[in-house]
């Protein structure tokens, strides 16, 4: 007995979702580590205010042996020399009697020519922070700018696909266009409360 139809299209609905299902989970799969760089780097760089995501600030105190050289250049090589820094200075000038700066790229060294007391200020990275903002934020250039494409189109892939997957009231005719319709008014409600850009 023919069934007018509707078997065969609910039949077609049912493959059409589980090929979804499928290709979702795997698309899911394999943007988890690229999830995870853009969701810990945009956690970083969101508070950017409060803390530096790159690097944390280290401080440290030395002793090298005192009175140091009255010239400033060689009080400077006297004291890298001490603690074992082979880096070349940016700078190295007195700012008063007691305090001989020594400029680095990351790292700034204050030594008391008197008592021979340094305190060393330095930059260390983050890890694995500064490598996730590095790319999220595309200083990788023009190959990384591929990669970052193909994974927002990834991300609207597994969104649009997540609308179909499940049917009836579980799915986009029910709970799920209520949990859509929240999610898409967020944005907008942000906007318009806000005042926009």
């Amino acid at each position: 007995m023919p069934d007018g139809g509707g078997g065969g299209t609910r039949r077609v609905s049912a493959r059409v979702r589980a090929v979804l299902r499928v290709v979702h989970r795997d698309a899911g799969y394999f943007v988890v580590g690229l999830t995870f760089v853009y969701a810990v780097s945009g956690l970083a760089v969101n508070h950017i205010k409060d803390w530096d995501p790159n690097f944390r600030h280290v401080e440290a105190t030395h002793h090298v042996p005192a009175p140091l050289p009255a010239d400033d250049d060689a009080a400077g090589r006297a004291v890298l020399s001490t603690l074992g820094i082979s880096e070349s200075p940016k700078e190295i000038y007195r700012t008063n009697e007691t305090d001989l700066e020594i400029t680095l790229e990351h790292r700034t060294l204050h030594a008391d020519p008197r008592t021979g007391v340094v305190t060393d200020e330095r930059e260390e990275p983050r890890p694995f922070v500064r490598l996730a903002n590095w790319l999220h934020l595309n200083r990788g250039k023009k190959a990384w700018t591929y990669v970052a494409d193909g994974y927002a189109v990834l991300l609207l892939y597994l969104a649009t696909s997540g609308l179909f997957m499940l049917p009836g009231r579980k799915g986009l005719l029910g709970r799920g266009a209520v949990l859509a319709g929240l999610g898409v008014a967020l944005p907008v409600l942000y906007v318009v409360l806000s005042g926009g850009p």
